[in-house]
């Protein structure tokens, strides 16, 4: 049966919280926001992601990781690699980001995310400085020899479609952030990077 998104929107009203960002932001004792890696696979941005989350919460920081293969685990396993089920994976996970903001969490989010129109509808979501996007440059050639979880092979060996860099297409940020070089920079280097941003850009620490 069809659902008509019309009349479901319709037929729902948004129930105003009593309990609001805010609050949970002084309770929190810190800021919310989002932090969108982005980049090709093997570039590191789910390792990035977690080291800084390791950061921040040794540092008494309420955070959340949202990693992209994690995610497909679940919230989107119904989705397969098309350029329509790229698009929908983005927007779900958007929406996450979202609460997760709204409940006063640092979310760090790692996905390769190729489309800018999609990265950027997920701006849209959020509002002033809560998105801060990160691309997490690296070569494909190296990229691919790193090709930790072995995909890279299975895409040369017609194993796998649609994968982006090779046969799916990654537009690259044009004004993002923060950009980590991960083939110049050691892990170390780049974790302490993006920290240092963070503390200019949201006040960590006031």
């Amino acid at each position: 049966m069809k659902i008509d998104n019309n009349m479901k929107i319709d037929n729902v009203v948004y129930h105003n919280p009593i309990i609001t960002r805010n609050n949970r932001n002084r309770l929190n004792n810190h800021k919310s926001f989002a932090v969108w890696f982005t980049g090709l696979s093997g570039s590191g941005k789910s390792t990035l992601a977690h080291l800084v989350e390791e950061k921040l919460h040794q540092l008494g920081y309420r955070t959340f990781v949202l990693d992209g293969d994690n995610i497909r685990h679940g919230l989107t396993v119904d989705l397969g690699f098309s350029d329509l089920d790229r698009i929908e994976n983005i927007r779900r996970v958007g929406e996450v980001v979202k609460l997760f903001v709204e409940s006063g969490t640092i979310v760090l989010s790692a996905f390769i995310s190729p489309f800018k129109r999609e990265r950027d509808k997920v701006r849209d979501l959020l509002s002033g400085e809560d998105f801060i996007e990160v691309y997490v440059k690296c070569p494909i050639s190296v990229c691919e020899k790193r090709d930790v979880k072995g995909i890279y092979r299975k895409v040369r060996n017609s194993k796998i479609e649609n994968f982006t860099g090779i046969s799916s297409p990654y537009e690259e940020p044009e004004m993002p952030d923060l950009v980590v070089n991960t083939d110049k920079e050691t892990l170390d280097e780049s974790v302490e990077k993006v920290l240092a941003f963070l503390v200019k850009r949201v006040s960590l620490g006031d």
